[in-house]
């Protein structure tokens, strides 16, 4: 295990969040971010009992001075530490709702946890990712997570469309801006259901097998990305299962 970077997961939550942590956690020290403890609470225990180094921190990324508070708290419990990936996986706003429906806080809702909340993230992490460059092994690393509605505007999911297509132009703005300087931003579509215990029930592409994505697949693939070399950057990915219709 490296003992001078580490790694930040943004929405620690079931699902890609874990995924993440614990496929980082065999190379580096793992922050694990949420609103609430029990988000993260199993996942800190299994990384720590399987020998590595997790820490869990309540916060909310839309948030300023909330997030100021974890990264204090951060540079509290590791001390001269050098940050080689930052995730942002947090959801935020999911509605399925005619759009005469909504109201002006729902559209709110969506834009601070999709929009504001990478946007503050993004400014807290950037200057930590920049100080890595001339020492990280791999190219210091913002991971995005998109979705469906980072591309396409569904009916009926108005307020998920608007405020993850700003995450995504965020995100390539960004890339644009940091990729020379070292730092490699990518933003990647899920483009499917995940296979967590919430989606058990879930009637997806006729229940054949693999038919959901599988948390730790994706967690492979941002790997992936974390460990590209800086000749050949993948600025976007889109993942979905085989079978999956798009």
């Amino acid at each position: 295990m490296s003992s001078e970077f580490f790694t930040i997961v943004a929405g620690a939550g079931p699902g890609t969040g874990r995924a993440c942590a614990i496929k980082f956690s065999n190379a580096y020290p793992v922050v694990l971010l949420a609103r609430k403890p029990e988000s993260y609470k199993a996942t800190v225990a299994d990384i720590n009992k399987a020998g590595g180094k997790a820490i869990g921190i309540s916060a909310d990324t839309s948030d300023v001075k909330s997030l100021d508070s974890a990264f204090e708290k951060i540079a509290k419990e590791l001390p001269g530490y050098k940050l080689a990936a930052a995730i942002y996986n947090v959801g935020a706003g999911f509605q399925r709702k005619p759009f005469l429906e909504l109201s002006v806080e729902d559209f709110d809702i969506a834009v601070a946890g999709n929009a504001r909340g990478l946007f503050n993230f993004a400014q807290k992490t950037l200057p930590l990712l920049l100080e890595a460059v001339p020492e990280s092994v791999h190219p210091p690393t913002l991971l995005i997570t998109g979705a469906t509605a980072s591309i396409r505007g569904s009916n009926l999911f108005s307020t998920m469309a608007a405020s993850m297509f700003a995450r995504r132009a965020l995100g390539q703005s960004l890339a644009r801006e940091f990729g020379p300087k070292g730092i490699h931003v990518a933003h990647a579509i899920i483009d499917g259901v995940i296979d967590i215990p919430r989606t058990s029930y879930y009637d997806v592409n006729d229940g054949v097998k693999d038919g959901k994505l599988r948390a730790d697949a994706i967690a492979q693939s941002y790997w992936n990305l974390h460990t590209q070399h800086r000749s050949a950057f993948t600025q976007e990915v889109d993942m979905r299962p085989y079978v999956e219709k798009w």
